[in-house]
């Protein structure tokens, strides 16, 4: 283990962070993507530091393997951007680069600085890019060169208890960006770390700040749940935190108010996560599947209807709307969640007799308020148990 120093107002030297060799982290460069090293390599060769940070990172230690490979560095956008043709810079104000190998997108970011807290866009150094990060466990820096882990907060002391310690103080986490409550749950459960009751209780009293979230970012949030191999904790904490009722108000109201679809509904999230661990590339449309399969058989009596003579064209059309309004606010891709919804009428016994055309584009109903975990949904609830 090595220290590094800096030195505070007075000149005076000062432990900054301490930095964790080979032998104490365990790395191995092997697990890393070879084009994540050649970008980090490339930068320290034009005179730039840059570090592999965050989930890797933590994913490396703890022996998952990483999804993504982020890398930070005190090089500027439009000076990433001449070092690599293969790039472009995004973003208005939060700017930084995309640098692309084949179908390999590697985000790259410039130290931020701290003064307008977390959220602000001035560039910094490395001391105050750390103090930006979200938990302790995703604010850990890499170093593949020297094979180093730098600490500034006890990360890695954190992933070894399985504590989820934030970095950002309590009263500001979530009030500059409510979609961590939504990262706070899913590092809980995916590490399994146990959040302190000061960040867990924190997270119930600001449940609400995610009415404040756009469809899309709580969509982005939702789908990376549904690729996850512990869906099932997730949601569970989801559940437990009163967040899951902005994620999927329709699933939480049936939840609320009948504990047979509770059952149903956590034995399909739970399968879904076996999906997820034995086959991790099957098509979303396979994944939405378990969302909805047990909301469409609340729909009508299916055996009734197999028996009768029906259209198969109109069931599946009103199949359709009403699993699209119960997965609000996601918003799937289309043939993806007309691919769940055949799925499901294949298993509730109605099979097509004709090629099947796709439904109506149906209107979104106005968003619906519901209650909290404790109680139950309001009579508002309705339009998402509604019979065909």
């Amino acid at each position: 283990m090595l220290i590094r120093y800096g030195t505070d107002g007075q000149g005076r030297p000062v432990k900054k962070a301490v930095i964790y060799t080979q032998t104490e982290h365990l790395i191995s460069n092997k697990n890393i993507d070879p084009d994540a090293l050649q970008i980090i390599n490339r930068l320290r060769d034009a005179g730039f530091t840059a570090y592999i940070v965050g989930g890797a990172v933590r994913d490396l230690i703890v022996g998952n393997k990483p999804k993504d490979f982020d890398i930070v560095t005190d090089a500027t956008p439009s000076k990433i951007k001449r070092i690599f043709r293969n790039s472009r810079i995004i973003g208005r104000r939060f700017r930084l680069v995309h640098v692309v190998f084949g179908t390999k997108i590697f985000e790259v970011s410039t130290f931020r600085s701290n003064a307008e807290g977390s959220v602000g866009n001035d560039f910094g150094t490395i001391e105050e890019d750390v103090l930006r990060r979200d938990f302790t466990m995703n604010a850990l820096y890499y170093d593949p060169l020297q094979q180093q882990v730098i600490d500034y907060v006890g990360g890695m002391r954190d992933i070894k208890k399985h504590i989820l310690r934030p970095v950002i103080p309590l009263d500001r986490i979530f009030v500059e960006d409510p979609v961590r409550m939504l990262r706070a749950i899913k590092y809980s459960a995916t590490t399994h770390a146990k959040m302190p009751y000061s960040l867990r209780h924190k997270i119930r009293i600001s449940a609400g700040m995610l009415s404040q979230v756009s469809p899309s970012r709580l969509t982005e949030e939702l789908l990376k749940i549904i690729n996850n191999c512990n869906a099932y904790e997730i949601i569970q904490e989801a559940l437990d935190t009163d967040l899951f009722i902005y994620l999927q108000p329709a699933a939480t109201s049936l939840i609320y108010d009948n504990r047979d679809f509770e059952s149903n509904y956590m034995e399909s999230i739970r399968k879904l996560g076996e999906l997820n661990k034995n086959e991790p590339d099957a098509r979303m449309g396979k994944k939405l599947y378990f969302l909805i399969k047990d909301f469409a058989a609340t729909l009508t009596d299916w055996e009734k209807e197999t028996k009768d003579k029906y259209s198969y064209t109109e069931l599946y059309a009103k199949t359709w709307a009403e699993c699209r309004n119960f997965v609000l606010p996601m918003n799937p891709v289309r043939k993806e969640l007309e691919y769940a919804v055949k799925t499901a009428l294949n298993e509730l016994g109605v099979k097509s007799r004709t090629t099947t055309p796709k439904p109506a584009v149906q209107k979104n109903p106005a968003p619906q308020t519901l209650s909290k975990r404790s109680g139950n949904s309001k009579s508002g609830s309705s339009r998402h148990t509604g019979r065909l």
